[in-house]
């Protein structure tokens, strides 16, 4: 069956292109068209499958329906279950999410966000790299919303919603010292990103607020996107060369890569040797044994993300920026 025009419809309902446009573009009641008039086209718009122009449509009435999604890696669970939260709870709200990945990279941050701009998005949620402040800056000038989430960039004033970090990575550390751990390594990587910066902070303060000398020796810093047999062999050299009872691993994927080199050293996870990843995943619970790990609150995140864009969509004054800042938690297992 062909799919109707805006034209055919109008011929098929007896009315003006006019009012179907009204209709489709949510205008039906301030243009004061009675509810029979309504109902009839929109019968007739399911009937026939007719879809809008969603780029026509955003050139008409400023607003695209689309909210574009910056993160670091999609690939990375905690980055694909954010994402998937903030698709379930925009599209509930009449939203479409986009989103694409940077890789850390500052020239292709530029790059997605000049994208999303010629696609005409209402908003931006940005899990940001260090380096695009001027581009954010100009989206907040031209009074877009872009709200910040994981990670925040200091000269940059907006919205932001994240973990705490340093307490999560202090508690970590922490509970190693309460079983009796005293060679604590963490294993991080080397980008300069607040997050990270903080779980180190967090890492560093607990040894020394309970007497434990810090060692520069037993923090391993693997280069971000580096091959995952070198990260390995890395790993393996550290667990190897030091006398360590116990590793904090500042990200899931370094504690997946962690748990190879474990196992191709025949190390065993228990009373002589603990782990915690940062960020869980499935892994950590069906390992043998089963790994504890700093669950961050994906959900209020999300939730809390949501909510600060649609005010700022459905405001016309700019709101106080809001720095909502939420617990982590340690699941000891």
């Amino acid at each position: 069956m062909k799919t109707l025009s805006i034209k055919d419809i109008a011929v098929k309902a007896g009315v003006s292109i006019t009012t179907v446009s009204f209709i489709i573009n949510g205008k039906a009641k301030e243009k004061s068209i009675s509810e029979a008039v309504i109902k009839k086209v929109e019968e007739i718009i399911k009937e026939s499958g007719y879809k809008p122009n969603q780029i026509a449509r955003s050139l008409r009435t400023g607003n695209s329906n689309i909210i574009g999604l910056i993160i670091e890696d999609i690939s990375n669970s905690f980055f694909s279950r954010i994402a998937r939260l903030i698709e379930d709870k925009a599209y509930k709200k009449g939203y479409k999410i986009i989103y694409s990945s940077t890789e850390n990279d500052v020239e292709k941050a530029k790059d997605l966000i000049n994208m999303f701009k010629s696609r005409k998005v209402d908003g931006y949620i940005i899990s940001p790299t260090k380096g695009i402040e001027e581009d954010i800056n100009a989206l907040l000038a031209d009074n877009k919303p872009v709200i910040l989430f994981d990670r925040n960039l200091s000269d940059v004033e907006t919205h932001y919603v994240g973990a705490d970090h340093f307490k999560a990575s202090y508690k970590s550390i922490e509970s190693f010292i309460k079983d009796g751990k005293r060679k604590i390594a963490l294993v991080t990587t080397d980008i300069d990103v607040e997050q990270i910066v903080e779980r180190f902070d967090g890492y560093k303060q607990a040894l020394i607020d309970h007497q434990i000398t810090y060692s520069d020796e037993l923090v391993l810093k693997i280069h971000f996107n580096q091959d995952e047999t070198e990260s390995i062999e890395e790993m393996k050299n550290l667990f190897l060369s030091k006398e360590i009872d116990a590793v904090l691993f500042a990200t899931n994927y370094l504690a997946i890569s962690g748990l190879k080199a474990l196992k191709q050293l025949n190390k065993q996870i228990g009373d002589d040797f603990s782990v915690i990843a940062y960020d869980d995943h499935e892994v950590f619970e069906l390992h043998t044994p089963s790994i504890s790990a700093v669950q961050q609150p994906l959900e209020e995140i999300a939730e809390t993300v949501i909510q600060l864009i649609l005010n700022q969509l459905s405001s016309k004054a700019k709101a106080e920026n809001q720095k909502v800042i939420i617990p982590a938690k340690l699941i000891e297992r």
